[in-house]
């Protein structure tokens, strides 16, 4: 009886530590759920806190990126600008250079003409000294050829004073008359009975004897008439005109047939001169 009695006291004591074990599981189950729960709870809550912080920085890094994105552009824009800008400005020196390399070459060339240029002129001047002294050279020796020969021509007694005229016996001898500069000369040829102007005068042709070489002439001068009868070839046939009386001369080198001669007539430098001339 004792050992039954016993054995259900044994039994009860191990189901209780069973079932004390089990009351202890339970509870430290219950526990570790509650711990585990209240743990799950604050991470649950963390994660939220985790996930708006990210909703959050995904915003401000969209929003970073989107600022990003913009000064990104701008700067291109900028440095594109700038870009353009250096290139223009490297184009502009390329094309300043090259026109001061041709300004540069223009300058050379025009300096090298004006150089080529002033010495032609310096060699000319040199010329035109050389030229101007035979000039000068030339000018004294026709002078003193036109003295020599001057002084050849004929002197003869004008038929008013006393004094000789050197007269011009042709053309040729008449341009050295001109050349002295103290008178001054027109030649003429009349034809008989035709009054013709001369100078300041006028001059007609009464009669003419070509074998003799003898003429008689009619001179009209500040409304006078002067006749110079039965005259020889280059004799000098004088008269006066003018306001103040001056001394003019008449030469008729050529008879040249009954009806015409030729010759010049002689005023002084100071004389009037004909209208018109």
């Amino acid at each position: 009886m004792s050992e039954l009695d016993d054995a259900p006291r044994t039994y009860s004591g191990a189901l209780l530590a069973v079932i004390a074990v089990s009351l202890l599981a339970a509870i430290g189950g219950l526990i570790w759920c509650s711990t585990l729960g209240s743990r799950l709870s604050t991470q649950q809550a963390e994660l939220t806190d985790a996930k708006q912080d990210n909703v959050k920085l995904a915003a401000e890094l969209r929003e970073t990126d989107a600022r990003l994105r913009v000064a990104t552009d701008e700067l291109g824009r900028s440095l594109g600008l700038t870009q353009k800008q250096l290139d223009q400005r490297a184009q502009d020196l390329v094309r300043r250079e090259q026109a001061e390399e041709a300004n540069t070459k223009q300058l050379q060339t025009a300096q090298l003409q004006t150089a080529q240029q002033v010495s032609a002129v310096s060699s000319d001047l040199t010329n035109v000294k050389t030229d101007v002294g035979g000039v000068k050279t030339d000018v004294a020796k026709t002078q003193n050829d036109l003295a020599s020969a001057v002084s050849q021509l004929k002197s003869m007694r004008g038929d008013l004073t006393d004094t000789n005229s050197v007269i011009a016996r042709n053309h040729d001898e008449l341009v050295l008359l001109e050349h002295k500069g103290d008178r001054t000369f027109y030649e003429f040829t009349l034809q008989k009975g035709r009054k013709k102007p001369v100078g300041t005068v006028s001059l007609e042709l009464r009669k003419a004897d070509m074998k003799r070489s003898r003429f008689t002439l009619d001179i009209f001068a500040d409304d006078k008439t002067y006749e110079k009868k039965d005259r020889n070839v280059n004799e000098p046939l004088q008269f006066y005109s003018g306001k103040s009386p001056a001394l003019y001369e008449i030469v008729v080198n050529t008879v040249s047939s009954k009806n015409e001669i030729s010759g010049y007539l002689s005023t002084p430098k100071n004389a009037p001169a004909p209208i018109g001339q």
